[in-house]
């Protein structure tokens, strides 16, 4: 009985090294980089869906980063609106006492002395910056918004009624600011007017229970007004939390696509160096080493 031989038994020896050789080249990279696909070729279409989500989670990272800004911002302007809060709600106590009927002209003019304090605390509170920008001169960010003539407590704004918006994430945008005029000279309640009109009625001793009333409806107007940051913080909250949720999704999407089961690809490596050295040995009992060397050169 005559014996066959496999006229390409050296090529096909060779190509198994070279199989072997490159699985384990390919186990190594992957335990090296915890992904299975460490080049377009690998997995094209997993490549293509790891390029939007790379995309995706870029996008989301600069929405926090722009948040994280947005939020100190609208957390500073909403500080300085509690402190006018709190300077208005003053003015009305001491207004109130001043128009007490047992008053000399004396303590009227203390109380008036007060009150002048608080204007410029408030017009003060007005000029807030925040980064260098005011926060409070609708889109004219590098103009001091209010000026005070201290000769007659006119109060200017220099600012204009313009507004802007900000997207929180993809197709999510909220109002960016509130301009100063409608927050400190709003008809509803002038936040600059009353408090001068009451400093006006202590010094003159005339109608100071009106300009306590005034000064109490700016006070109303100015809380409503704050309603928008308190607002808008809750908005950058949620957002925030969904930001980060959906940077969480795509990490483990991202895992899902291209991971690595490092115990699996282990146990692919140590096969491939099993397999790669049984066909060594095989070619060395087939070919003398020496020739099988000479063939590889």
């Amino acid at each position: 009985m005559s014996i066959r031989l496999d006229p390409n038994l050296l090529p096909s020896l060779l190509a198994s090294i070279q199989q072997s050789e490159q699985n384990q080249s390919v186990s190594t990279q992957q335990l090296a980089s915890g992904r299975t696909v460490n080049q377009l070729s690998d997995d094209p279409a997993a490549a293509a869906a790891l390029v939007q989500n790379h995309n995706q989670s870029g996008a989301d990272a600069q929405f926090l980063q722009s948040l994280s800004t947005l939020q100190s911002r609208y957390q500073v302007a909403d500080s300085a609106l509690g402190n006018v809060v709190t300077a208005l709600t003053q003015a009305v106590s001491v207004g109130t006492e001043g128009a007490n009927g047992t008053l000399n002209d004396s303590d009227r003019q203390a109380i008036a002395g007060e009150v002048q304090g608080l204007i410029n605390q408030t017009v003060s509170l007005a000029n807030t910056t925040y980064q260098g920008s005011y926060l409070f001169a609708g889109t004219k960010t590098t103009t001091q918004p209010f000026t005070l003539d201290s000769s007659t407590n006119a109060v200017t704004y220099n600012g204009n009624s313009a507004t802007t918006s900000v997207e929180l994430s993809n197709g999510v945008s909220i109002g960016a600011n509130v301009p100063g005029d409608q927050l400190f000279q709003n008809a509803s309640g002038n936040v600059t007017s009353a408090l001068t009109d009451l400093y006006n009625a202590l010094t003159s001793g005339n109608n100071i229970p009106g300009s306590v009333t005034e000064v109490q409806s700016a006070l109303n107007q100015v809380s409503q007004q704050r309603v928008f940051y308190g607002n808008a913080l809750d908005q950058i909250n949620q957002s925030e939390s969904f930001l980060n949720q959906d940077q969480l999704n795509l990490s483990e999407q991202e895992n899902t696509l291209v991971g690595a089961n490092l115990a699996t690809v282990a146990s692919q490596f140590a096969q491939a160096q099993v397999a790669n050295q049984a066909t060594l040995n095989a070619t060395a009992k087939v070919l003398s080493l020496p020739n099988l060397l000479d063939y590889i050169k």
